[in-house]
C-alpha cells in the first residue's frame, strides 16, 4: 500500500476478496468505523510479519508460502497509536454520513444528491454549512429558489460535523459483513442503555 500504511482502509469490500482484517489502534478501538477500518488478510499479514501489528483474533483458515504456514488474521492491533484526524474532511460520502443518509427536506432515504441551501447562482458557496444531502424529487423542487421561495424547510441546519460525531454517526451503519470474532472489538466504547 502506497502512503501510511495505518491509516489506507478498503472501501469496497469486493475488493478484500474473502477474509478481511479488522484493523484496531494501538488503544484497541477501531481507526474508523466507517469506513470500516478493514485491510485485505494479505496486508494484515505482510503488516504482522512486517512486526506493525499485533494478531488479536484468527480466522480457521490457513495460507501457505513455501516455507511457513500462517493462521489468517481477522483482527490487528497496531504497535503505534494513530492519532485520530479532528478536521473531517468535506466529501459527498461524508456529507451523507452527517445527514444520516437521509433527505434533509423530506426524511426520504435511498438515491441522494446533495442540494445547495443557498444556490450557487444567487452566491451560495459549497462547504459544510450550505450544502445538504437532499432527494432527487426535493432538489428537482427547490432548484435555484431560496428555501421560502420552494416552500421547503430543513429538518436541522447544517454545519460542520466534528470527527466524533461522524464516528457515531458511522456506528450506526455497520458494513454488510462483520465477522464474530469482531464483535469484542466493534462497540464496546459506545454508552450502555439503562
Amino acid at each position: 500500500m502506497d502512503g501510511d500504511f495505518r491509516t489506507q482502509f478498503v472501501r469496497d469490500p469486493a475488493a478484500l476478496k474473502h477474509y478481511p482484517a479488522l484493523v484496531l489502534n494501538a488503544d484497541y478501538r477501531p481507526l474508523s468505523y466507517y469506513p470500516l477500518s478493514l485491510w485485505p488478510w494479505q496486508e494484515a499479514i505482510k503488516a504482522a510479519v512486517l512486526e506493525r501489528v499485533q494478531i488479536v483474533a484468527e480466522y480457521d483458515h490457513v495460507v501457505r508460502s513455501q516455507r511457513h504456514e500462517f493462521r489468517i488474521p481477522s483482527v490487528v492491533v497496531l504497535k503505534e497509536y494513530v492519532k485520530p484526524q479532528k478536521r473531517v474532511a468535506f466529501t459527498r460520502f461524508n456529507l451523507f454520513l452527517r445527514d444520516e443518509f437521509c433527505c434533509q427536506y423530506c426524511g426520504a432515504r435511498g438515491d441522494l444528491t446533495f442540494d445547495h441551501v443557498v444556490p450557487r447562482s444567487r452566491g451560495g458557496i459549497t462547504s459544510w454549512e450550505n450544502v445538504v444531502a437532499a432527494c432527487s424529487p426535493c432538489n428537482l423542487r427547490k432548484g435555484s429558489r431560496t428555501l421560502r421561495q420552494s416552500g421547503l424547510h430543513l429538518r436541522r441546519p447544517p454545519r460542520t460535523p466534528t470527527a466524533e460525531e461522524m464516528q457515531a454517526h458511522g456506528r450506526r451503519f455497520p458494513p454488510n459483513h462483520l465477522h464474530v470474532s469482531w464483535m469484542d472489538y466493534l462497540y464496546w466504547d459506545a454508552e450502555l442503555e439503562a
